[in-house]
């Protein structure tokens, strides 16, 4: 029998067991509030320490107010800086606008000043062209009246020639004209003529025949030599020296 009560104790069927604390709900009430006095002390000395940190003393309102104050005041000037800045980029927008039109002006006046030089240029040489288109005086039929060579690069002639025929209603002529070069080459006498040979004349009143002679290497032209031929027969000769 008393093994029976001793294996029911000992076993999982042996009555349950309440295990309740000796202390009085009083003492647990005064634990609780020294626990959340405590808590709050800690709290209110966090709070202390982090006004001290930050800087904020019992005028905290007046400070915070001041501070919000000056902030207005520097947004305000940021904003008037920034009108500022967007001004003077539109003035400097408008001023390199009115430099770029003036310097595309600049350019267009000084092409058409080069222009204007070609022009003027091209109408001194017809002014002399037709000056020479005169008559001198004599009874020729057909003259030379302006053979000209020009030494380029010294490597090249430049040669031009014109040909009248100072009469009025005048027949049309058909013939050559023939053209030599004469100089030095190596300190030797050279000459020369177009390597094309005679060029063709065909006209009325005048006829202007122009062209680029290439010298050979180690040549120094002293003379052009202009000749006009009709059939056989010399119509017109003119020389120049250089």
């Amino acid at each position: 029998m008393r093994f029976r009560l001793l294996r029911r104790r000992l076993t999982i069927s042996a009555p349950r067991m309440a295990v309740r604390s000796a202390l009085p709900w009083p003492f647990r009430w005064a634990v609780v509030a020294i626990v959340l006095g405590f808590c709050a002390a800690i709290g209110l000395w966090a709070f202390e320490f982090g006004k001290d940190i930050a800087g904020i003393d019992g005028d905290s309102g007046e400070r915070i107010i001041q501070l919000r104050g000056e902030v207005n005041t520097l947004r305000q000037q940021l904003a008037a800086m920034r009108e500022e800045r967007d001004k003077a980029l539109s003035v400097a927008s408008t001023s390199t606008t009115l430099l770029t039109a003036e310097k595309a002006a600049q350019e267009s006046l000084s092409a058409l000043n080069k222009q204007l030089e070609a022009e003027n240029r091209s109408l001194r040489d017809d002014l002399g062209f037709f000056e020479k288109l005169i008559p001198a005086g004599g009874s020729e039929s057909l003259a030379i009246r302006g053979l000209q060579a020009e030494l380029q690069d010294g490597r090249h002639i430049k040669w031009q020639v014109l040909v009248i025929q100072p009469l009025k209603n005048a027949p049309e002529f058909n013939g050559r004209l023939e053209l030599s070069f004469t100089g030095l080459q190596g300190g030797r006498p050279w000459s020369a003529s177009l390597p094309a040979g005679p060029q063709v004349l065909k006209f009325r009143q005048y006829g202007r025949v122009e062209g680029v002679f290439e010298l050979p290497p180690q040549t120094v032209v002293k003379g052009v030599s202009a000749k006009v031929m009709d059939g056989a027969v010399t119509k017109a000769v003119q020389s120049i020296k250089l």
